[in-house]
């Protein structure tokens, strides 16, 4: 069965996209590659087992269980090793990053305190985008009673767009809540 969003976005954010950037092909016009979700916990350095708790909580908000990222080098002054364990990702595709986005744009995204939009200049010039997220208590899968450890998360949105603005274009269209500019 096919997600809500990626419904949405062949039969109407397609045509929109191609309208309002004169595309000729169907293949000129920007797609969503990919969703990544990174969480990185310096307090695994002296208790691995902390990075059981965001493991689950990021497998319960993402549907999908995470890889656990290792140190590339040692560094003495934070008491790391080389190949030790300090974080987890994930990496979305297909209806999975679909119904991420759906939930994290309808759900999580309102529930964020002071939320005033994301803003403008996070994207890196190739037309993908990062943000942070400084509490998972924003997700409506997660009990807050049942959470252990309060946690925030990167979300990169990895698009085929060739600049910055067909990005936000794109992004726009799926429902992510930009910061209105003044």
């Amino acid at each position: 069965m096919m997600a809500r969003l990626a419904n949405e976005y062949r039969n109407r954010i397609l045509n929109n996209l191609k309208k309002r950037f004169g595309y000729k092909n169907i293949y000129q016009i920007p797609r969503l590659q990919k969703v990544m979700v990174n969480v990185t916990a310096g307090e695994a350095i002296p208790d691995p087992k902390i990075l059981e708790i965001i493991t689950d909580d990021i497998g319960e908000i993402t549907g999908q269980r995470p890889i656990i990222t290792r140190a590339k080098r040692a560094i003495s002054a934070f008491k790391l090793r080389k190949g030790m364990p300090i974080g987890v990702k994930v990496t979305l595709r297909g209806n999975r990053m679909f119904e991420f986005l759906d939930r994290f744009f309808n759900f999580a995204t309102p529930r964020i305190r002071d939320f005033r939009g994301f803003q403008t200049d996070s994207f890196d010039g190739r037309g993908n985008y990062s943000l942070g997220i400084s509490e998972q208590i924003i997700f409506p899968e997660l009990e807050a009673s049942k959470i252990k450890k309060v946690f925030g998360m990167d979300i990169t949105f990895v698009t085929t767009a060739k600049h910055d603005d067909e990005a936000k274009a794109l992004l726009e269209e799926l429902g992510m809540p930009f910061r209105k500019e003044k």
